[in-house]
């Protein structure tokens, strides 16, 4: 329902105002109601204004201190001040002109001593120096400045371009550095994993090692205590005689079509069995002339 008066009365509407005239002169404010005028004392309604909260965008194009031209998008909520309506009325003709100017002002007098990095992380220290001013200069003529939202900060399409391959290149070198330690990581492992296997192997041959010459020793001294006349040379000759055959069995039943030529006959088992018990001998020399170094 709009506002509706006549000669001698009149209507003013809810969340509204009416600026009553004597003469010419202001006289008094109307409040929502309805309301009677006397025209034969001059009296006449002026005008009507809203006291309801208005929205004003305000797009500002200015450049940061890193020679970067965005783009901000305000969003100022004001109202008129019921009280002070008549300056409201008579003092300002276009207030939406005159708060975007004062935005644009200051606006284009902070943004420039920001970074582009600063002005997304200080976007609210803009608001709150913009709301300052406007709310000490629209307060003088009956406005209310009920809140200033920044909306949006658009940069340049080629400097947003630019910024993204700038965070992508970030997360790729950081999924390398990920990715490296983890092969890192796994290489670490497998190389312990290795050393491991070898040393467990080492354990088993020197444990194998041990156990074949823990029963030689056995045997040795059973088929000498057993058989009389005996000496230990010639038990080691048959225990070797009896190992050689068994190899050679083992070849000839293996799966695997591989030719392996090795001298046979009773000489080289003896040759065989010389050339071991040398070795043992020499080894045994040379830990004897260590201990007495």
């Amino acid at each position: 329902m709009g506002n509706t008066f006549c000669l001698f009365c009149g209507c003013v509407e809810q969340s509204s105002v009416g600026v009553v005239e004597q003469w010419g002169r202001f006289h008094r404010l109307a409040q929502p109601g309805f309301q009677f005028f006397n025209p034969l004392a001059g009296e006449c309604l002026a005008g009507i204004l809203s006291t309801r909260i208005a929205s004003l965008d305000v797009k500002i194009e200015t450049k940061t201190k890193d020679n970067v031209f965005v783009q901000l998008l305000c969003s100022i909520q004001y109202r008129v001040v019921k009280e002070n309506a008549d300056d409201a009325f008579y003092e300002l003709q276009n207030p939406q002109e005159q708060i975007q100017a004062y935005v644009f002002d200051v606006a284009r007098a902070i943004v420039p001593k920001m970074n582009l990095d600063e002005l997304f992380e200080q976007k609210g220290e803009v608001t709150r120096c913009v709301l300052e001013e406007l709310e000490k200069v629209m307060g003088e003529y009956g406005y209310s400045i009920e809140h200033i939202l920044m909306v949006d900060i658009i940069p340049d399409p080629s400097v947003r371009r630019a910024m993204n391959e700038i965070n992508a290149a970030q997360r790729m070198l950081r999924a390398s550095e990920f990715k490296g330690e983890a092969e890192k990581v796994l290489i670490v492992k497998k190389a312990e994993a290795e050393a491991e296997s070898k040393y467990l192997g080492g354990v088993g041959v020197a444990r194998q090692r041990q156990a074949i010459t823990d029963g030689l020793r056995e045997n040795i001294l059973q088929f000498s205590t057993k058989v009389e006349g005996t000496s230990a040379k010639e038990v080691m000759d048959l225990i070797m005689i009896t190992q050689y055959f068994d190899t050679i069995r083992d070849l000839g039943n293996s799966s695997k079509n591989t030719t392996v030529f090795i001298p046979h006959g009773p000489g080289h088992v003896r040759d065989i069995s010389n050339q071991i018990r040398n070795g043992m001998m020499e080894a045994s020399c040379a830990q004897v002339t260590d201990v007495d170094e």
